[in-house]
């Protein structure tokens, strides 16, 4: 029996990728250094699995930024606006320029879309195909970091996005072909990878196959079944792990269990159900060995030791110890780093903290998992074994947990309360009258920059050093400023710029019940923004107002409007660890709730916009489209929920960032918010056609520029975006926007940016008019 991690953190238990990334970006350290940075934190990944017990230690699971844009420039799908950069191997300016775009005096290219990594918060820059497109081996990183841990002493398994998913994760950017029709193309690159890893004495090497948890085409089956047979064919002694996770392999896994692999490895996490289907399949090869996916890649609750060895029992007793492995259900990148570095917290307690694991326990867990099931170690009365009974009892009995009033609030919910007193028509009217705005209306979706100065605020009023007048005093100094730049600018919607705020989850989870915190638990997002998730550990709901203060205290500044700003309740949800003792429907709901009582008391306190976020609600659909359904009725209803107790003349605002929206058009006109806004620049408006398609009825904000880029585009540009938007959808049905929030940007940028943007919606005022 073997253990197996199909990957690790690379951010570094203290964020140190992050903190050498962005010193580079902003040329403070060297390329070298940033590489030297890289290289420690593969060497303490690599040696940290082998101390703990790991025999199958991945490699390649590390990036500077995105493994899909690493893989990429590895088989030199490189688009053809940054063949100005230098094409050295592993060319640190193009691959950034790739990932983030980049502005100087003789470069100016916008960077490469970004989506979701399936259902999760994690973010990948978006592969770019042509019906002619060339690959070739440019990048060595996979070979390079094989032979880097082999000089430590560790063989590891390189692990490789499947030819199929990375060809899927792509997007065709001109007419006349199917992105699968590359393989053929694509494979002799894959050929000569696995070449040279074989050379070097790669003995095992995994391939992430995701898309097989998702409905495929006959023809994208065929194209797998082929793939993996040409790959044994010409590589029969390399030991193959066929990795997918996120949901069941489904109407798949007769085409998964035919494939010439060594191994297959299942999420047991997510569908546990799937172990019985493959033992008791008569496709199931007495030779195929299985990667049982028992620890949660994805949460933080400690592993149930009594479920996971049932499984692994089950497993065992059918095909023997020999032909299993265990192993995570997933990358361990989507959790936190090291939960011994939680220390001295009063907000995670040790009855909480008990109930916990992060990626290094994980990885313990697994090792125990195998001391167990292997007989290296007796179970029953092993101190491990009793501590995790002990902790996984106490969760499930804890006071903590259950909250009656919450649950009596929920199953009191009539139909009423998730619809809004009357129609958009009818709506949009007073809305109209009351809030009498221009054509075109200028806003932004709700954070300014957080410079190290407000940061730093922070973090002394956390320590004592400041008091919470002289704290509030600095907020509001610059809140202020803010205000008046915006007024300066001509923008028509202002925001207060969310400066009181650490995270877009995390402050409203530190003032709801049933949530906890963590002072080390980032995970990445994409690039080198990490993201430190509430925990939900119970019944959630709001004992006092979490914004009124501020969005009171903004608009006193002004008389134009300023939006109250909100996080939806399936937002919060998807980027926070939720607890797996209920259903996420119900978890939700009580959100729902919690912020409805919210955009009540905003609405109470003269606030006349109110933008409630809900940047996952695609990314929390669910893999299988045959349960796409159930999730959407219960996430649109907790959305409505929390924005239909106000009147009519309540302007409610939305937004959505990176997602196909195509699929649920239809349930997001079903939110019926009066605005959305949504991101479109890094598609050139491409996202935008559905809601042409679809004539959606509300109004709709394309956002005209990139802010995760550093890059600020011209008016021209942005006026460009506007005509291509404006093309589509009936030109009073738009606002004008940037992409997403602007926390992480400088504030020399955004100014500039911003004068652009309101400039190019005058313009286009102006070429309206002329034409009436």
């Amino acid at each position: 029996m073997k253990t197996n991690n199909l990957g690790y953190p690379r951010i570094g238990s203290n964020r140190e990728l992050k903190k050498a990334n962005e010193a580079y970006w902003s040329n403070q350290i060297s390329a070298e250094e940033l590489l030297a940075t890289a290289a420690t934190i593969r060497k303490q990944n690599w040696q940290l699995q082998a101390e703990k017990g790991i025999d199958l230690i991945p490699s390649n699971d590390f990036s500077l930024y995105d493994q899909v844009l690493d893989f990429t420039l590895t088989v030199g799908a490189i688009p053809e606006r940054y063949h100005g950069f230098s094409r050295t191997n592993n060319s640190l300016d193009l691959y950034f320029a790739m990932a983030r775009g980049a502005q100087k005096e003789d470069q100016d290219v916008v960077a490469m879309e970004m989506t979701k990594w399936f259902d999760t918060n994690y973010h990948y820059i978006v592969p770019e195909f042509t019906k002619n497109q060339k690959f070739e081996l440019f990048s060595t990183k996979i070979v390079s970091e094989f032979i880097e841990a082999k000089k430590l002493g560790i063989t590891t398994k390189p692990v490789l996005i499947g030819p199929v998913s990375y060809l899927l994760l792509g997007k065709e950017k001109e007419a006349g072909f199917h992105r699968i029709d590359l393989i053929d193309k694509l494979l002799p690159v894959y050929f000569e990878i696995l070449s040279a890893l074989q050379a070097e004495g790669a003995e095992w090497i995994q391939f992430d196959e995701p898309f097989l948890a998702l409905n495929l085409t006959d023809k994208e089956r065929n194209t797998i079944t082929t793939v993996y047979n040409e790959i044994n064919k010409k590589f029969p002694s390399i030991k193959i792990i066929l990795a997918n996770y996120f949901d069941c392999f489904g109407e798949n896994i007769n085409t998964a269990l035919a494939l010439p692999v060594h191994t297959l490895h299942l999420d047991l996490v997510r569908c546990s159900s799937q172990l019985d289907d493959i033992l008791e399949s008569n496709l199931f090869s007495q030779n195929t060995t299985l990667s049982l996916g028992v620890v949660d890649g994805r949460n933080i609750w400690k592993n149930d030791f009594k479920k996971s060895l049932a499984l692994i029992k089950k497993a065992t007793d059918a095909i023997g110890q020999n032909r299993v492995m265990i192993a995570p259900s997933c990358s361990l990148i989507h959790s936190p780093c090291d939960l011994d570095l939680e220390t001295n917290d009063n907000t995670l307690t040790p009855e909480i903290k008990q109930w916990l694991a992060f990626a290094k326990q994980k990885i313990e867990e697994v090792a125990l998992l195998k001391s167990f099931a292997s007989n290296e170690l007796e179970t029953e009365s092993s101190t491990q074994f009793i501590e995790n009974t002990k902790a996984n009892e106490n969760r499930k009995t804890s006071k903590l947990i259950h909250n009656t009033a919450v649950k009596n609030r929920v199953a009191a919910i009539t139909p009423n309360d998730s619809k809004r007193e009357n129609t958009f028509a009818t709506r949009r009217k007073k809305q109209i009258e009351v809030l009498n705005l221009p054509l075109l209306p200028t806003t932004t979706i709700g954070s300014f920059p957080q410079t190290t100065e407000v940061r730093s605020w922070r973090a002394k009023f956390k320590k004592g050093e400041l008091n919470q007048e002289q704290y509030d005093g600095l907020l509001q100094q610059e809140t202020e400023e803010t205000i008046r730049f915006q007024e300066e600018t001509g923008i028509d919607v202002l925001v207060h710029g969310e400066f009181e705020r650490n995270d877009m989850v995390e402050y409203f989870g530190e003032q709801l019940d049933g949530f906890t915190f963590t002072k080390n638990g980032w995970v990445q997002s994409y690039g080198s923004r990490c993201v430190k998730p509430p925990v939900i550990y119970g019944d959630v709901s709001r004992p006092n107002p979490m914004t009124v203060k501020w969005a009171e205290f903004a608009q006193s500044l002004t008389p134009k409007w300023v939006k109250g700003m909100l996080t939806g309740p399936v937002t919060i949800l998807q980027w926070s660890f939720v607890r797996n003792d209920q259903p996420r429907s119900e978890t939700c709901t009580q959100i729902a709730l919690a912020i409805r009582d919210e955009v009540v008391d905003l609405e109470k306190a003269g606030i006349k916009i109110i933008q409630i976020d809900e940047p996952a609600i695609r990314e929390g659909l669910p893999l299988r489209k045959e349960e796409w359904n159930a999730y959407l009725d219960w996430a649109i209803k907790a959305f409505r929920i929390s924005a239909s107790g106000v009147k009519d003349d309540t302007q409610i605002h939305t937004h959505m960032c990176y997602s196909e929206f195509n699929d649920i058009i239809q349930n997001i006109a079903d939110m019926d918010a009066d605005v959305i806004t949504i991101e479109c620049s890094r598609s050139q408006m491409e996202l935008l056609d559905v809601f042409a398609d679809f004539k959606y009825p509300n109004e709709i904000g394309p956002g005209v520029y990139d802010i995760h880029s550093p890059r600020v585009p011209s008016r021209t540009e942005m006026v460009q975006l506007l005509e291509k938007a404006s093309a589509v959808v009936p030109i009073d049905q738009l606002w004008v926007n940037p992409d997403c929030g602007l926390k992480t940007r400088h504030w020399a940028e955004t100014k500039k940016a911003l004068v652009e943007m309101v400039a190019a919606a005058k313009e286009m005022r102006v070429a309206v008019e002329a034409n009436v």
